[in-house]
C-alpha cells in the first residue's frame, strides 16, 4: 500500500474559516449597528442635543419670565409700554415720531 502525501485540506479550511469569522466579527465590532463608529456618532449627537437643550431651556426661561411679568399678579410697566408700542403702535403724547 502506497501512502499519499496530500495537504491537510480540513485544517486549511478550519483556519481559513476561523480567519474569515474573526474578520467578520472585527468588522462588526468597528462598523456594525453597535460598533465603535456608531457609538462615537451617538455620543456626538448626544452632546449636540445637550447644547440644543440648554439653548431651548434658556428660551423657555426667558419666555416664562416675560409671561410672569405680564401676568395679573405682577405688572412690569416698562414691558407693558414696550408691548403697547410694538404691537399696537402707540406713542405718548409728548413724543415725536420721525420716519
Amino acid at each position: 500500500m502506497q501512502k499519499r502525501n496530500r495537504p491537510p485540506l480540513g485544517a486549511l479550511f478550519y483556519f481559513l474559516g476561523a480567519i474569515v469569522l474573526g474578520l467578520y466579527f472585527t468588522f462588526a465590532a468597528v462598523q456594525g449597528d453597535y460598533g465603535l463608529f456608531k457609538r462615537i456618532t451617538i455620543i456626538a449627537e448626544g452632546e449636540a442635543l445637550e447644547v440644543e437643550l440648554a439653548s431651548v431651556q434658556a428660551e423657555v426661561d426667558r419666555m416664562e419670565n416675560l409671561t410672569m411679568r405680564l401676568s395679573d399678579n405682577y405688572l412690569d410697566l416698562d414691558l407693558l409700554d414696550e408691548q403697547a408700542r410694538d404691537v399696537l403702535g402707540l406713542i405718548r403724547a409728548d413724543e415725536i415720531v420721525i420716519r
